[in-house]
């Protein structure tokens, strides 16, 4: 869901930039100091091995090669909200110090006390007062108290974003999947007159009736049309939503989507509770079911979809860990089938805009994260556009932007496989040891250089996806062309303005089905190339500037 405002402007910086080379930072510390640089603390003897709920309990398992010496001689554990940090929250349980310990205290699910989405650490008392000897950890099952847990909806890679509700063209074209964006700060409200009262852990929140009708409309529609649903998660400012606003998101800066508040009790409980909300909505039930949650959009892209006036890499992905592990508590332990995706862009090793961070970057500290306070399932959304976002030609990006090497500016769907081996490294499997699920969430290209372009990149680009046994979802953007974004001839509907269908409709309607080699072979000659043998080779073809014939 690309910002097209100023995209000439945003892709001609892209053209005169250097490629950006971030120093990989080799210490950090594991408080924020003045500047907002966190950091890891070193030689904290104490490791939390396991954190699981098992019936309503908790229980957390730690070793310990060098035992820290204390008053007493005992191990504390503190249950911390995300925003505290340290000794500063609330000692759960005790037990006596030693090379193995383990802690059973209860899981307090809704209640006031409920420990679902807190943190844990170790601390020991040492000269009258407490020291944190241990990392943070959360609970990595929380799908074992679910209780609504539905079928996934599971039936095919094709997807859109529509703009219609005609369900007639979806089932023309085959369409599996559906995406579709919710906007926090629209659904909440602060007043009990005309709003839905929901009781979070004994505390009462307010949901606008009005603006949740519309979504609780297409869910429904979704379900008993058979698509599966992944529904975007944003932060927009509203009165009713100023809570849910991250302290470093309250400047004038103008954009769809602002950073979480993971910093004050007042908005950290207010996104618990939507969370819990929409999980308990939106799996079966009157509504039907969202499958996939995708938590913020284009993440990495700081100054256009994810808010912060902080420029620092580190503050700003452990703000997000912070949200995304909220939602994801929250959200499989109601369902436990639900997918819990983070969110980041195509550009991987290059920035378009110097305020934002390189998708690389943010997706390999994210997964430090993941992995120090405890591995989850979580998934991953990507969105692979051409480079620029107005290229015509998905088999052929300009070697100034895309390359088959790691070091690539731009991962597109030429070079999709550079991610999902990525994705196969150990460091980033699940706790299963599978490689994670991954959703090219939002993917299209424009017809303003040629329809025929159009309809061979996507031809191409869906038989990349269909090739990749890691990639989960493929959901072009858009439906019907959008008036603003063509201004910048990114035209990437199927459908023209006025709802006729371009070329591309019936290639795409082509892929998936018994007629998929023949619209192939259509799209493999204006390619120039067998798209079947350059699928199946991983061939590689870059060009210099616009033009196949430059």
């Amino acid at each position: 869901m690309k910002k097209y405002k100023n995209v000439m402007k945003k892709v001609l910086t892209a053209m005169v930039t250097a490629v950006a080379v971030v120093a990989s930072v080799a210490f950090y510390t594991n408080a924020t100091d003045g500047a907002g640089t966190v950091a890891e603390a070193a030689g904290r003897p104490v490791s939390i091995s396991s954190c699981t709920i098992q019936g309503s309990d908790v229980v957390v398992n730690v070793n310990s090669s060098n035992v820290p010496s204390s008053d007493d001689g005992k191990f504390y554990l503190y249950a911390d909200e995300v925003y505290q940090d340290g000794t500063t929250g609330k000692i759960v349980a005790s037990t006596e110090s030693g090379k193995s310990a383990t802690f059973t205290f209860p899981l307090g699910f809704n209640t006031a006390d409920s420990n679902l989405s807190k943190k844990f650490l170790i601390a020991v008392k040492s000269g009258g007062s407490m020291s944190q000897v241990s990392d943070e950890h959360y609970i990595t099952n929380p799908e074992a108290i679910a209780t609504m847990t539905t079928t996934r909806n599971d039936h095919g890679i094709k997807g859109i974003l529509p703009n219609s509700a005609n369900s007639a063209t979806f089932d023309d074209l085959g369409v599996a999947q559906m995406v579709y964006n919710l906007y926090m700060g629209d659904i909440v409200s602060n007043t009990p007159e005309g709003s839905i009262l929901f009781e979070y852990n004994g505390t009462p929140y307010y949901f606008n009736a009005a603006a949740l009708a519309q979504y609780d409309a297409f869910v429904e529609w979704c379900s008993i049309n058979h698509y599966q649903l992944t529904m975007t998660i944003l932060n927009n400012k509203t009165d009713a939503g100023a809570d849910l606003i991250h302290p470093l998101s309250r400047d004038a800066h103008v954009c769809p989507g602002y950073a979480m508040n993971t910093k004050e009790e007042a908005g950290t409980q207010h996104l618990k509770a939507i969370a819990s909300f929409l999980a308990q909505r939106y799996s079966g039930g009157a509504y039907g079911t969202v499958d996939n949650w995708v938590i913020g959009n284009e993440v990495n892209a700081r100054t256009e979809w994810y808010y912060m006036s902080s420029a620092n890499l580190e503050l700003n992905v452990s703000e997000y860990v912070k949200a995304f592990r909220i939602f994801y508590n929250e959200i499989k332990g109601i369902n436990a089938n639900a997918r819990v995706f983070n969110s980041i862009d195509q550009e991987w090793q290059r920035k378009s805009n110097p305020g934002c961070s390189l998708s690389k970057d943010f997706l390999d500290r994210f997964n430090y994260y993941m992995l120090r306070e405890g591995n989850i399932d979580w998934s991953l959304s990507v969105h692979p556009y051409n480079a620029p976002l107005f290229d015509p030609y998905a088999w052929k990006q300009q070697a100034e932007y895309v390359s088959n090497k790691l070091s690539t500016p731009y991962i597109t769907m030429e070079n999709i496989y550079l991610l999902t081996d990525y994705m196969c490294q150990s460091s980033f499997l699940n706790p299963n040891g599978q490689v994670r699920a991954i959703s090219l969430s939002e993917i299209g290209y424009t017809s303003s250089f040629g329809e025929e372009y159009q309809a061979a990149s996507i031809t191409y680009a869906y038989a990349m996806a269909a090739n990749n046994p890691y990639i989960t979802s493929f959901i072009l953007f858009r439906e019907t062309d959008d008036a603003h974004e063509m201004e910048s001839h990114i035209a990437q509907g199927l459908k023209n303005i006025d709802g006729t269908e371009k070329l591309s409709y019936s290639y795409y309607k082509a892929m998936g089905t018994a007629q998929q080699e023949a619209y192939k072979a259509k799209a493999s000659e204006i390619i120039g190339a067998d798209i079947n043998s350059l699928v199946a080779n991983r061939t590689f073809m870059t060009r210099n500037g616009w033009f196949l014939n430059d």
